[in-house]
């Protein structure tokens, strides 16, 4: 395992972590940028480890796609939640 690997490893643990926390925060006071802030960071611990996936379980085969469509899923949750909330 390179340093490389490792870091994309933390990357997902980081955002999946991120995502536990703001779901808890969601739990106790029912914000709701908090639920969609943590759905953004789901999205985005998917992406991390699909990553990995892509990078270090499975070199040979090409998750690029899947990579940039968990992104901007994330990314489009993350925008809409912003403006459902400002309404």
């Amino acid at each position: 395992m390179t340093m490389a690997d490792a870091v994309f490893l933390l990357c997902a643990v980081t955002s999946l972590a991120c995502a536990v926390l703001l779901l808890r925060g969601y739990a106790q006071n029912r914000v709701p940028l908090l639920l969609w802030s943590s759905l953004c960071f789901v999205g985005l611990a998917v992406n991390n480890m699909l990553l990995v996936a892509d990078l270090i379980v499975f070199p040979g085969r090409d998750l690029l796609l899947f990579r940039n469509l968990s992104g901007f899923l994330s990314m489009a949750l993350l925008v809409f939640g912003l403006v459902w909330d400002s309404e």
